[in-house]
């Protein structure tokens, strides 16, 4: 029985923390009759008597120009503060802004990072079934349509009160790059705002708390976006992993080259595993400008391998340090091997050391 009560206890209390609505949330609980006292004096002292020491220990600060002196009783949000969260690899905030700001580093060097930003915001409003009212790209401002919140969806079964509540906002989205470009920085500022308690209600259309719902909208923006490079990093791990196909062919310069049917930034991490599963050392590289700077080590299978195969040297090669030129050719990438003087390899020398790469380029699911 004690087992039941506690039970329709925990019941109970669970269903009245969820009937408020989430203006009621944003108040205090319990009375306002304090708003109704007025500021107490100080106590008189006849002069011919001994002066007490007042302690200035729990005196309350005097109140900023800019304060908001009506914020008393219901109208005073007891909500935590919202902060800008920059999960996204690469972001970060400026200590003591207070906008609703947050800057990201370029990461992806296949695509601007303007555009990179412009194009995760976009698929985030056609997620949420916003539209774009304003979006000008050289002035790198967007301007939503309204964003409808209704209260009365968010009700659940259980709830014993209902609300009608529904608010309608409208922001402008601004992007400030840096004058190299691998830095910029995206805004969220509320341009209107509509609200009404419920259908017979007047329209509000002044937000109690700005900046709570600039940031909130920006965090929204945000998230979305570290999904998006999540998925992509998902994504291209899998293509990495994955055989890539190639085939001889000629680099740009018409050099004989091993040419890879992948796009640059799939065939430079997918290249240093198969290097490394052939023998090959990865001393420095330059991604950069596409150079790889290699020591031929021998295979390298371990002593397991050796006992069934006597080929311990895979290629015809000295182990000595050679070069590699990786070059994006379009959706292809040329790979061009070099002597330890910037040489190429000759057609025939190439055509031997072909079998092996292509059947390791094209294995599937190497270590990374």
């Amino acid at each position: 029985m004690t087992y039941k009560f506690q039970l329709i206890g925990v019941i109970t209390a669970t269903v009245l923390s969820a009937c408020s609505s989430l203006e009621e949330r944003e108040i205090a609980s319990g009375s306002f009759e304090y708003i109704k006292e007025q500021p107490g004096q100080k106590i008189a002292i006849p002069e011919d008597l001994q002066q007490p020491k007042f302690s200035e220990s729990y005196k309350l600060p005097d109140i900023g120009e800019n304060a908001p002196v009506t914020a008393m009783g219901k109208d005073l949000s007891v909500l935590s503060p919202s902060l800008v969260l920059p999960i996204v690899a690469g972001s970060h905030i400026e200590e003591g802004s207070k906008n609703a700001t947050v800057w990201f580093d370029q990461v992806d060097d296949s695509v601007p990072l303007d555009t990179t930003i412009w194009n995760s915001l976009i698929r985030f409003l056609e997620t949420e079934g916003i539209g774009v009212q304003t979006f000008d790209k050289d002035k790198q401002r967007l301007v939503t349509d309204w964003m409808v919140w209704d209260e009365s969806k968010e009700n659940k079964w259980y709830s014993w009160s209902k609300s009608e509540r529904t608010v309608k906002q409208r922001f402008e989205f601004s992007l400030n790059k840096k004058i190299h470009g691998r830095s910029a920085s995206l805004s969220a500022d509320l341009v209107e705002y509509k609200e009404q308690i419920d259908p017979q209600s007047p329209e509000i259309t002044q937000a109690k708390d700005e900046r709570r719902s600039e940031i909130d909208v920006l965090n929204s923006v945000v998230k979305h976006y570290e999904f998006e490079t999540q998925l992509a990093n998902v994504k291209r791990y899998r293509q990495i992993r994955e055989g890539l196909p190639m085939e001889l062919g000629f680099d740009s310069d018409g050099e004989p080259a091993f040419v890879v049917d992948a796009d640059y930034e799939i065939t430079w991490p997918r290249l240093l595993l198969v290097l490394r599963k052939l023998g090959f050392d990865v001393k420095d590289f330059d991604k950069s400008n596409g150079l790889m700077f290699v020591k031929y080590n021998g295979s390298e299978e371990g002593w397991w391998s050796d006992i069934w195969s006597s080929d311990k040297n895979q290629f015809d090669l000295d182990t000595e340090e050679y070069r590699i030129k990786v070059v994006a050719a379009g959706e292809k990438t040329s790979i061009t091997l070099l002597d330890d003087e910037s040489k190429p390899f000759l057609v025939n020398k190439l055509t031997d050391l072909y079998p092996k790469f292509s059947k390791t380029m094209s294995a599937d699911n190497l270590d990374i």
